[in-house]
């Protein structure tokens, strides 16, 4: 494929060093709702929609006892967020990119006010293209939504985007909507996980690929 007209990016262990922190601040949720989940199967559900990721933690609860779960959660990460950092090189990233001619568009479907969070970290306004949250989708990843609505926002089709991100989910995500994603392990999800969700490419985190940049062309 030639050079991407658009690059999509995830923005929760991908550009910012989150996950982490959500594992804690659901896990803080689920305990204040004599609720006992692990870490590590939190951490395996991070990055797909919320109602699906309590599902598949937790089995089938009533409305409010979920809504209650996305408030606590919410509360919590709100109290981590001063600990929330950007990936090195994540902001060289998006401006080179952006100063390529590639229009570079956030597809998250983090709620607006965590959104609001990632981007003062992020401090990359000017190469920023275009954004999504949960308010553009009733459902989040892995359903190809946020996707479509990140390539509508570009302004381009799926086979002139990429898509990068952090968990099989971002993976299963672009590849629904036809976009080629890449994957990067600094969100904790294993290579090889990656490449079985759809990963054209697996890269260590935001420098490694800035450092390889050309690869996003390399593959169709």
């Amino acid at each position: 494929m030639s050079a991407p007209r658009a690059a999509l990016f995830d923005i929760d262990g991908t550009l910012v060093d989150s996950n982490y922190l959500h594992v804690d601040a659901w896990q803080r949720a689920f305990q204040t709702l004599h609720t006992d989940v692990e870490a590590w199967r939190i951490h395996a559900s991070i990055g797909q929609d919320a109602g699906q990721l309590l599902t598949s933690l937790v089995g089938e609860r009533p409305a409010d006892w979920l809504d209650e779960a996305k408030s606590l959660h919410a509360r919590h990460y709100q109290e981590l967020a001063p600990r929330l950092r950007a990936f090195p090189q994540a902001r060289e990233l998006l401006t080179t990119l952006a100063g390529e001619g590639i229009a570079v568009v956030l597809a998250t479907s983090a709620p607006a006010d965590e959104l609001h969070l990632l981007l003062e970290v992020l401090n990359v306004a000017d190469a920023i293209h275009a954004t999504t949250n949960a308010d553009d989708v009733d459902v989040a990843k892995p359903e190809p939504d946020i996707v479509q609505v990140a390539l509508d926002r570009a302004g381009v089709s799926a086979g002139e985007a990429v898509f990068v991100g952090d968990s099989r989910w971002d993976m299963a995500a672009a590849t629904r909507a036809g976009v080629t994603p890449f994957g990067l392990r600094c969100g904790g999800i294993a290579e090889r996980l990656l490449t079985e969700a759809g990963a054209a490419l697996v890269f260590t985190d935001p420098a490694d690929l800035l450092g390889r940049r050309g690869s996003l062309t390399a593959v169709g």
